[in-house]
């Protein structure tokens, strides 16, 4: 009998009973008046004028009119800067003791963004949250006795001057509470590896030790850790070694593209949890099963607001536009498009995560994320966003039975002086790019009418190419860094796609 499985679960349950409606509305606007009263001696407090905007009779508005939009380049250049230089108190009281590392899906240049310690507290904070909303799931008590293997970035920081730096899922995994450690695999000593291909050799060594019930990660990496222990322990599938593995919780892209590969390695479906969680900070989780969407955090130290996201409100770096008009949580719709906003404890004001997402709960603040700002696609004016792309390739999985879970797009003018897609395709499998091309080009088509129009006019056709899927891997790895918060990029420019076929072509 799982004793003490009955027992975290029963703790769950009545936790969550006793537990309150959320207010996300209400919750929004104590985190900003909590966060504007925090800063409004720092530096950026002081030149922003907080403690005026805290006197105003909406402070909402008032904060959107007086503080303007940053991406990481902007505050970076203005404020952050400061913060390397050893200064204190500049947009946050004190100084950060971690900053995340993100080189995100743009380069090879890492982003450092401050992380303080309240940030630490409120993604700790909003795990717990997660942990009691596994109620809504009915989980049966033993599962609740299983190891959890969280695959991150390392947790082998790195000091530089007087902080630490890392990615922001080794930063966490570093802070995990005392309770959990029994719990968490791969144990702090593989964690520590630096080298992905390293740290995964010792999982596959270390797997049939675990019993694994749930996994974390970022899907692609996932995946190939998964095949690696596989291979090393010649299995048909990943159950035959975890047979008690029942979650997988996803983060950092949408799990559309690599649900029907992720599944191939199974011997059972599991039960897909989606998160949220960026370098900035926990965003969003999804609290039910009848749901794939995600509940906004509202209520642990990041205040959202939302831009529609619309052609003429982006640059064509895919910042925003300086006057692009911003709406508050009360104000949302469903089936909108937002590029997300955030203001966080760490002493990011206003700054543009580069991500877009949709409501489809405006009562319950749940979210779907749809794409990127850099990823959307306009040239010609196409006009397609990454959610279309990812429904694009599941139209080809279905109708050539095959698996694709990674790919990449460029609008390229090519040897005719004509516009084309340029698709690289990830598959195992042989396929005629022809049709494929075809099939590709009509489902667009008909998805998007913008596309629709676009090809009638200065868009001249589709060309797709395919490449094994390790080769995107070898791509992030070459350009970034295996493992950890590292995705794909999906849409390139002109410049970046000629040193992606360039790359190609040497393999």
């Amino acid at each position: 009998m799982a004793i003490l499985g009955n027992i975290i679960k029963g703790f769950i349950d009545v936790k969550d009973s006793l537990s309150s409606e959320k207010n996300p509305v209400q919750e929004q606007k104590e985190v900003l008046e909590k966060l504007l009263n925090k800063a409004k001696h720092t530096a950026f407090g002081k030149h922003y004028d907080f403690e005026t905007l805290l006197e105003s009779e909406d402070p909402a508005s008032a904060f959107a009119i007086k503080v303007p939009y940053f991406d990481y380049n902007k505050i970076q250049k203005e404020w952050w800067y400061r913060l390397q230089d050893g200064e204190d108190d500049v947009t946050w009281p004190g100084h950060p003791k971690y900053f995340a590392l993100s080189s995100g899906t743009t380069g090879k240049t890492s982003k450092r963004i401050p992380v303080t310690d309240e940030m630490i507290d409120a993604i700790k904070n909003t795990g717990i949250q997660q942990v009691f909303a596994l109620s809504n799931f009915d989980f049966p008590a033993d599962f609740f006795e299983k190891e959890i293997m969280m695959l991150g970035s390392s947790t082998e920081l790195k000091e530089h001057n007087d902080h630490l730096e890392g990615e922001i899922s080794g930063i966490s995994a570093s802070n995990i509470p005392f309770w959990f450690r029994s719990y968490y695999k791969p144990g702090e000593e593989i964690s520590k590896i630096d080298d992905w291909d390293a740290r995964v050799q010792r999982i596959a060594e270390n797997a049939e030790n675990w019993d694994i019930g749930a996994l974390s990660g970022i899907p692609s990496w996932i995946e190939l850790m998964i095949q690696k222990v596989i291979s090393y322990h010649n299995l048909n599938h990943i159950h035959e070694i975890w047979p008690n593995l029942q979650v997988f919780t996803s983060g950092g892209v949408a799990f559309g593209p690599y649900e029907k590969s992720f599944n191939a390695l199974m011997g059972h479906p599991i039960t897909i949890i989606d998160t949220y969680l960026a370098s900035e900070g926990f965003v969003a989780f999804q609290a039910r099963p009848d749901t794939d969407a995600m509940q906004l955090v509202t209520d642990e130290g990041v205040y959202f607001e939302f831009v529609p996201f619309k052609p003429e409100y982006i640059n064509e770096d895919g910042s925003l536009i300086t006057d692009a008009p911003s709406i508050t949580l009360k104000e949302v719709q469903l089936d909108q498009d937002y590029v997300l906003i955030m203001s966080t404890v760490s002493g990011a004001w206003r700054y543009e995560i580069g991500d877009t997402i949709a409501f489809t709960d405006v009562e319950r603040a749940e979210i779907k994320i749809t794409g990127r700002t850099k990823f959307f696609l306009n040239t010609v004016g196409s006009q397609l966003s990454v959610n279309k792309m990812d429904d694009a390739m599941k139209h080809l999985e279905a109708e050539f039975s095959t698996k694709i879970p990674e790919y990449t797009i460029c609008a390229k003018r090519c040897e005719d002086d004509e516009f084309y897609h340029c698709w690289y395709i990830g598959t195992e499998d042989a396929h005629d790019a022809m049709k494929v091309s075809e099939s590709l080009d009509n489902f667009l088509k008909a998805a998007n009418k913008n596309y629709k129009v676009a090809r009638s006019k200065a868009l001249k056709g589709v060309k797709v190419k395919f490449v094994n899927p390790s080769v995107f891997h070898e791509w992030s790895g070459a350009n970034k860094k295996k493992g950890g918060q590292v995705k794909m990029e999906r849409v390139m420019n002109e410049d970046k796609f000629k040193e992606w076929e360039a790359f190609v072509k040497e393999l």
